[in-house]
C-alpha cells in the first residue's frame, strides 16, 4: 500500500479534498435549509438535484472529453465546481438551490470520470487492487472529514460554503500538476437493459431499490436531523457515523461475501438495515442510539451495493463487464433521483419518521426480493463466484468496471494445475436460469 501511495499521491490527495468539499456543501444545505425556511418538500427537491445532474452527466461527459480532451473538462468543471459552492450562499432560495446542486452533480461526474481515468491510467496489473481500494478509502475518509469541518463556522454564514470552495479547487492542483500523463479514453459502449435483467435480476432490481436507500441516507440525512432539532455537531457525528460505518464494514462484510451465496447475504443484511429503521420509530432513540443507527445502516448499505455489482458480474462474460456497469450505475442513477423526493413526501405526510419509513420499506422490498430470486435459480458455490470488490456509491463505470475486473482476476485458479483461473462465464451452471420473466 505504501508503494501505491507514493505513486498515486497526487490523484488520492485531490480526491480526498473533492471528497471534503463534496460531503460539506451535502449536509451543510440540508442545516441552511432549515435556518432559510425552506419547507421538507422543497429540500427534498433541492437534494435530489444532485443526483439528476449526475445521472444526466453520466451520459453526457464522456462524449465531451473524448472530443476535448481530460485536461480541459477536468479544469473546466472544477473551476465551476468552487463558483457553484460560493453561489450556495448568495442565492438560499431552493429554486436557485435546485439549479445549482443540479449542475454541481454533473460536474462532479465529470471530475470522477477524469479523475479515475488518471487512476486507473497510472496503476499496473500488479497494484491496481490496492489502488482502487486506496481511491475507496480516501473517498469515504473525505466525506466523514467534511462533517467534522462543519463544526469550525456559523451554518447561516459565508464561511462554511467558502471552505469547501477553496478545497475543491486545492484538489485539482496536485492532479494537474502531477506528470502522469493524461490517460486515453475510451467511451464505454451500453448493454440493453432487457439484456442485463436477463442476466441478473436481482442485480437491476436491487441496484435501483439501493439508490432509493442511499440517496435518502446520505442526501436527506441533514434535512431530517435540522427538522428533529439537532444541533449542527449532531448532525455532523450522525452523518459520518453513516459514511464510518460503510468504511469499517465494507471489506469485512466482502469476505465473508466471497464463501456463501451472495443473495443470502444481501438479504440479511437488507433485513438489518429495515429493522434499524423500525428501530428508529418505534424507540425514538436519543443521540447514541441515532449515531448507531446511522452506522448500521451505512455499514449494510454499501456493502449491499457493492454485492449486486458482484452478484451480476458473477453470470457475465468478462468482455461485458464494462457494457454492463455503465447500465447498473444509470440504474442506480434512477433510483437515487426519487430517493429524496419521496423522502420529503413522506416526511410531509408522516413528519420526520417518514425519513426511516422509506428507507425501511424500500430495504424490507430488497430482503423480499433476494429471497424470492433464490427460488428462481440455484446459487453459484464459493468457487464458481469472482471476488468481492469494494465499489463506493460514487464510483463512476471506469473504476466499477477495473474493479470487477481485478475481482474477477482473483478468482480461485481451476484444479487443471496451469495456474489459470477459469472465466467466470464457463463456470455457471447449464441451468443457471431457467426462466427469463420475473
Amino acid at each position: 500500500m505504501t508503494s501505491v501511495m507514493r505513486s498515486t499521491w497526487p490523484l488520492l490527495m485531490g480526491v480526498l479534498f473533492l471528497m471534503v468539499g463534496n460531503g460539506m456543501h451535502g449536509t451543510l444545505l440540508g442545516i441552511r435549509g432549515e435556518i432559510e425556511h425552506i419547507g421538507t418538500f422543497h429540500m427534498s427537491v433541492v437534494m435530489s438535484g444532485y443526483y439528476g445532474g449526475f445521472l444526466l452527466g453520466s451520459l453526457i461527459v464522456p462524449n465531451i472529453i473524448h472530443n476535448v480532451g481530460h485536461v480541459r473538462v477536468f479544469a473546466a468543471l472544477g473551476s465551476m465546481i468552487s463558483a457553484i459552492l460560493v453561489l450556495f450562499a448568495i442565492g438560499p432560495n431552493w429554486i436557485s438551490w435546485t439549479i445549482l446542486r443540479f449542475l454541481i452533480g454533473f460536474c462532479f461526474c465529470g471530475v470522477y470520470i477524469t479523475a479515475e481515468s488518471w487512476l486507473n491510467e497510472s496503476s499496473t496489473n500488479e497494484n491496481r487492487g490496492k489502488t482502487l481500494a486506496a481511491y475507496m478509502i480516501m473517498q469515504l475518509l473525505g466525506i466523514v472529514a467534511a462533517q467534522a469541518l462543519l463544526n469550525v463556522g456559523d451554518p447561516a454564514g459565508f464561511l462554511l460554503f467558502a471552505i469547501p470552495s477553496v478545497l475543491v479547487s486545492l484538489a485539482f492542483t496536485p492532479i494537474l500538476l502531477s506528470a502522469s500523463p493524461a490517460p486515453r479514453f475510451e467511451t464505454i459502449k451500453r448493454m440493453s437493459f432487457s439484456r442485463l435483467y436477463r442476466a441478473s435480476p436481482l442485480g437491476c432490481v436491487g441496484v435501483f431499490l439501493m439508490g432509493g436507500v442511499f440517496a435518502a441516507l446520505a442526501g436527506m440525512s441533514a434535512v431530517w436531523g435540522a427538522r428533529v432539532g439537532l444541533s449542527v455537531a449532531e448532525i455532523s457525528i450522525f452523518v459520518a457515523a453513516i459514511y464510518a460505518g460503510g468504511l469499517v464494514l465494507q471489506y469485512p462484510l466482502g469476505w465473508v461475501s466471497d464463501r456463501y451465496d451472495r443473495r443470502k447475504l444481501v438479504m440479511l443484511l437488507a433485513a438489518t438495515g429495515a429493522l434499524t429503521t423500525v428501530f428508529v420509530v418505534v424507540l425514538q432513540p436519543g443521540g447514541a442510539g441515532l449515531v448507531l443507527a446511522g452506522a448500521v445502516l451505512g455499514g449494510v448499505s454499501h456493502p449491499i451495493y457493492a454485492m449486486l455489482l458482484a452478484y451480476t458480474n458473477d453470470y457475465l462474460d468478462q468482455s461485458d463487464m464494462a457494457a454492463a456497469s455503465a447500465g447498473l450505475l444509470f440504474i442506480y442513477g434512477l433510483g437515487s433521483l426519487g430517493g429524496p423526493i419521496i423522502t420529503g413526501w413522506l416526511m410531509g405526510v408522516t413528519g420526520p419518521d417518514g425519513y426511516w419509513i422509506y428507507m425501511g420499506v424500500l430495504l424490507v422490498a430488497v430482503t423480499a426480493y433476494a429471497g424470492w430470486r433464490m427460488t428462481r435459480r440455484p446459487g453459484l458455490t464459493a468457487d464458481e463466484q469472482g471476488s468481492y470488490a469494494a465499489i463506493g456509491t460514487n464510483a463512476t463505470a471506469l473504476v466499477v468496471e477495473a474493479a470487477l475486473d481485478e475481482a474477477q482476476s482473483d478468482t480461485p485458479s481451476d484444479e487443471s494445475g496451469d495456474g489459470q483461473a477459469e472465466p467466470i462465464a464457463e463456470r455457471k451452471p447449464d441451468d443457471a436460469e431457467p426462466s427469463d420473466t420475473v
